[in-house]
């Protein structure tokens, strides 16, 4: 499973590998403290974007990580971000993660169309049996997000990572296998279809 960069385009996401020439975009939609409230890094300047793209692109030199800008077909403006992480080539998994999207754009099927192509190219181009989702168990918000996708609780990693208040966070699991993959695929356009 070769993990390399690709854009990736849908009826209203374009999702593009992201580069530090992407900094002014992200920054223009992405200093809301909303968004950054349940992620692991304290973003609340430019600088702290800088930073968070940084290591993002620092993990995709590793081969660890591909993470892209998410781009509204309407306006072709940058609304957020989500990658591809812990990328294990040879269990042939990966996760779907960093995800965050400016909220003007929150409900519009952006955000369930950039999750269909990142689970389409992972299980159909990538052959990947095992796509993982996770996050913060306050999050009550994203976990039914996740679950509306498709993907299936598997449970819960507590003291998963210790917050930048200090708080700890637990992560809660889900995954979609790559048997699973076409009954969440029609679910998922069925879904997007609601949005055309």
């Amino acid at each position: 499973m070769a993990v390399t960069p690709i854009t990736l385009e849908g009826q209203h996401v374009v999702l593009e590998p992201m580069r530090m020439e992407h900094l002014d975009e992200l920054a223009a939609v992405g200093l809301e403290p909303s968004i950054w409230k349940w992620m692991p890094m304290r973003v609340e300047s430019r600088a702290d974007l800088q930073r968070w793209m940084e290591q993002a692109l620092k993990q995709a030199a590793q081969g660890w990580a591909l993470p892209f800008v998410t781009r509204a077909v309407a306006d072709k403006r940058v609304v957020g971000s989500t990658r591809y992480m812990d990328i294990d080539a040879r269990n042939r998994g990966l996760e779907i993660g960093g995800t965050w999207l400016a909220p003007a754009w929150r409900r519009t099927g952006i955000n369930v169309e950039a999750k269909y192509l990142l689970m389409q190219h992972a299980f159909e181009e990538l052959g990947a049996i095992r796509v993982a989702l996770k996050t913060h168990h306050e999050n009550l918000q994203s976990q039914t997000a996740i679950a509306a996708l498709g993907a299936k609780q598997e449970g819960i990693f507590r003291n998963h990572m210790i917050m930048p208040d200090g708080s700890f966070r637990h992560s809660v699991w889900f995954s979609v296998t790559a048997e699973e993959w076409p009954g969440v695929k029609a679910r998922l356009r069925e879904r997007m279809a609601r949005y055309s």
